[in-house]
């Protein structure tokens, strides 16, 4: 069974073509990279994979759903982390608080957590190593703590596929490579792991495949086949070249 398959896929907004007859499937268990320039509709995808796109063609199965038609298992099925979140410095959430909203999928929205849940939230946290801030003000951690909490948020579903938007975006490097390595662990034990990032160099030795798109899918490959400046200048503009530990450069 794949955890991703999409065939035909379109997506507007209106008038706009976000993505246009998308198709490629993804093995579970594999580290994908989706690269791109601005506007490539790298989030949507992701949102597509959530059901959550203006899907005008094609088909989106998830694990073997329907991504629309059987939206509610398909979600529960995925941990997202959307791009980088600021929440309210003024509004007193602790880290538990945030960790535990992974849970409200199981629980709802107006039921106390159980013991499980609060297990499972512990464990989240454990997995990014962040257990002693349990009961700190998530406003206090700094910006690399805080997206490994917002990981262990996703975590705590329980999910069998993890997506993430940019989440090295404001996070210091000694961060980065932690939350790399902590994602290429998550791989390790089973779960998907599908990453929209602009600096490829920050998880290549951990990922499997790059996807390159920009609205159409350019190109689906290992590194070795996609890293190469003939094939990236078909997505970029201005064309590009990669220039090994400084990443994509034009």
């Amino acid at each position: 069974m794949y955890a991703v398959e999409m065939s035909h896929v379109t997506v507007s907004y209106g008038s706009h073509i976000a993505l246009d007859d998308i198709s490629f499937r993804i093995e579970e268990g594999t580290f994908l990279a989706i690269m791109g320039p601005n506007g490539a509709g790298k989030t949507t995808l992701l949102k597509t994979i959530l059901g959550m796109a203006p899907l005008i063609r094609g088909n989106v199965r998830v694990l073997g759903y329907d991504a629309y038609k059987d939206s509610i298992k398909v979600r529960n099925l995925i941990g997202y982390v959307p791009q980088k979140e600021s929440i309210d410095a003024t509004i007193p959430v602790l880290v538990k608080d945030v960790v535990l909203m992974g849970r409200f999928s199981h629980i709802g929205l107006f039921r106390k957590p159980s013991k499980l849940d609060y297990n499972k939230a512990q464990e989240a946290l454990r997995l990014v190593g962040l257990e002693d801030l349990w009961d700190e003000p998530f406003v206090h951690l700094s910006g690399g703590q805080q997206q490994r909490v917002l990981i262990a948020r996703a975590l705590a579903r329980d999910p069998k596929i993890l997506l993430l938007d940019e989440p090295f975006a404001q996070v210091d490097f000694p961060s980065q490579e932690s939350i790399a390595r902590l994602l290429y662990e998550l791989k390790e034990e089973g779960i998907t792991i599908i990453i929209v990032i602009h600096d490829i160099d920050i998880v290549l030795k951990y990922i499997d495949q790059i996807m390159l798109l920009n609205k159409k899918l350019i190109a689906f490959g290992t590194p070795n086949e996609i890293l190469k400046s003939e094939i990236l200048s078909r997505a970029y503009k201005y064309g590009l070249m990669y220039v090994p530990s400084r990443g994509v450069s034009i």
